[in-house]
């Protein structure tokens, strides 16, 4: 696997999704790109809820700051949280911006214990000429409940050790691997 050619691309609001990124750039490289919007989403957890239930109701596509030259990549790691049991709408801006047809996509995710919802069969709709590969899902924090950021100390032991396993079993590391 060259190095080079692997796009890690994450969205994360309470860093969860950023944390286990960083986890997989650290056991096969590449490059880690954090999708960023023209206009930032409010802080405030309510607002951002309406705000994100609206433009999934309405299919807006919200622009993004973050531009990425697709052509040089021909893998793509794919990081979200799952809003409202989807896939996040900026997530889904990306997936409007850039041809992902004959690369290999493999979807990650951080949710609240609900799981990925729809997400993953919206990311095999929006690359039907892509390879997409088992994806990984994993408990970030409960945003809602005021739980933030939880990938450290054991939690971020057991999330590497599930990254790890998880990027053996679909061919991007090598067994033998530490």
């Amino acid at each position: 696997m060259d190095s080079e050619k692997i796009l890690i691309v994450y969205l994360s609001r309470t860093k969860n999704t950023k944390a286990v990124a960083e986890m997989i750039q650290q056991k096969v490289g590449g490059d880690l790109v954090e999708l960023e919007l023209e206009k930032p989403y409010p802080e405030n957890y309510q607002a951002i809820v309406a705000q994100v239930a609206r433009e999934n109701e309405t299919g807006f596509l919200p622009p993004l700051k973050t531009k990425v030259d697709i052509l040089k990549y021909n893998t793509i790691f794919l990081g979200f949280p799952t809003w409202g049991m989807q896939l996040p709408p900026p997530m889904k801006s990306f997936l409007h911006e850039n041809d992902l047809s004959g690369k290999t996509v493999i979807p990650f995710n951080t949710n609240a214990g609900y799981g990925v919802g729809s997400s993953l069969n919206t990311v095999k709709a929006l690359c039907p000429k892509s390879q997409i590969l088992e994806g990984f899902s994993t408990k970030g924090g409960i945003e809602r409940d005021g739980v933030f950021f939880v990938m450290e100390g054991e939690r971020e032991i057991e999330v590497n050790k599930e990254v790890e396993n998880w990027l053996k079993k679909i061919g991007m590391m090598d067994q033998d691997s530490i």
